[in-house]
């Protein structure tokens, strides 16, 4: 676990050096690991990463173009991974996979609207009365929350690939993408397994015809794993995700100005979820992005970055 104080580090990356400050910020007993990227007087912009993902998986290309556009980066490790706290419940991949086909209530240790909590417990330790919030995946679904209930903190909300929508059958992702994201939470002590499972992954709901299986992308993975340690807490992020309500009446309630993006091929939460979003945001905006898939990969970020900035930009 990281020292309580923060921590002034190095980060050498891809030829490129970051400084940043690390340490932890406190939910009650929850322990969330948190990276500041500064610049200390750069405008805050809190990222709230998706399933089973670090903070380290923020792209670097993101994190320096927000810095030289004087924003101030802000990213954590959600509950139960990374080095932020983790839980020790195990539950029951089939049992749960079973009660998301039959329609019945899943159970889960935490839930979203705790894990937005520790996102806002990050900006009151970092003493930042308000900031614009960027959600992705169950990001966006965390962040809503955030952002619902703390409107007059936050100065602009985006959200990426996400929706209000408990995942069901009928409106979640593909069947092989479902079973391809239980593979990867099973690989557990197989590192080589982890990053091939992490690569069919990726090929799967990334751009189309990039190739993931690439040294760099191994070693990135690699010191990920040897960062994060296990996935146990994947399962159980799983389980707060469909065993959460529906929070459309939620977004009914946001007026904080809203800046919708979503890939038209998305196959593990589909556009109709965007659509619908902007729908109940009446303070949004919505862009589909043509050509992307789920992730953030550069290819999909050059065909909005122009209008993101535009956007932070003129909220802030």
């Amino acid at each position: 676990m990281l020292s309580k104080l923060p921590i002034l580090l190095v980060f050498v990356f891809c030829s490129s050096v970051f400084s940043y400050q690390e340490g932890i910020a406190k939910n009650d007993a929850i322990e969330i690991a948190y990276r500041d990227y500064g610049p200390i007087d750069g405008r805050p912009i809190l990222l709230i990463t998706g399933l089973g993902a670090q903070l380290t998986l923020w792209p670097q290309f993101l994190i320096e173009d927000l810095q030289a556009n004087n924003f101030r980066p802000i990213v954590f490790d959600n509950r139960d991974v990374g080095l932020s706290t983790r839980f020790s419940s195990q539950p029951s991949q089939v049992i749960n996979y079973l009660k998301y086909f039959l329609f019945l209530p899943i159970n889960s240790e935490y839930t979203i609207e705790d894990m937005a909590a520790d996102g806002l417990a990050v900006l009151d330790h970092l003493k930042i009365d308000s900031a614009h919030i960027l959600g992705m995946s169950m990001g966006g679904m965390i962040s809503q929350v955030l952002v619902a209930q703390n409107q007059n903190r936050v100065k602009s909300f985006t959200m990426i690939s996400s929706t209000a929508s408990t995942p069901n059958p009928f409106n979640g992702p593909k069947f092989k993408v479902t079973q391809q994201l239980l593979k990867r939470s099973t690989a557990k002590d197989d590192i080589e397994n982890r990053i091939d499972q992490s690569i069919k992954l990726f090929e799967m709901i990334g751009t189309p015809g990039k190739n993931y299986d690439t040294p760099q992308f191994r070693n990135n993975m690699r010191a990920y794993i040897k960062r994060g340690g296990d996935d146990g807490g994947f399962l159980r992020q799983m389980a707060a995700i469909t065993g959460s309500k529906n929070r459309k009446e939620l977004l009914r309630s946001i007026n904080s100005p809203t800046l919708i993006i979503h890939g038209d091929i998305d196959p593990l939460i589909k556009v109709k979820n965007a659509i619908s979003a902007h729908e109940l945001i009446t303070s949004s905006e919505l862009q589909i992005i043509d050509g992307m898939g789920h992730l953030l990969d550069e290819e999909a970020y050059a065909k909005f970055q122009k209008s993101f900035m535009v956007f932070l930009r003129e909220h802030s």
